[in-house]
């Protein structure tokens, strides 16, 4: 079993900027540094990406901007603090709508 080799970001980001040389392709740029040029397309892709996230996150992390992880810690505190407000609203035994009933499990015969 082949195990799968891990690439830092430093190393991608050189392996990019060395395909981009002038008179330099990707399969030889590839080649050379003992990667596949497949690899190196997807790094390039991910390196010149138009939407403004940071290239290589890693170890499958989301890759946010500052912005967006703000955003994304303040929606899980909404997401949170509505479901406490949604148990506080639900009514208890002890409230005044259910202060006359007793409740009282139902036994099966023996």
């Amino acid at each position: 079993m082949t195990r799968r080799r891990k690439f830092d970001r430093d190393f991608k980001r050189n392996a990019v900027l060395l395909s981009q040389e002038p008179g330099r392709s990707v399969p030889d740029v590839a080649e050379n540094l003992g990667i596949r040029s497949d690899s190196l397309y997807r790094w390039r892709r991910e390196y010149f990406n138009k939407d403004g996230r940071p290239a290589f996150p890693g170890n499958g992390r989301e890759a946010l901007t500052e912005d967006q992880r703000r955003i994304k810690e303040l929606e899980k505190e909404l997401r949170d603090t509505q479901m406490e407000r949604d148990i506080l609203k639900k009514p208890w035994p002890s409230s005044a709508e259910y202060r006359n009933e007793i409740q009282i499990p139902e036994r099966k015969p023996l």
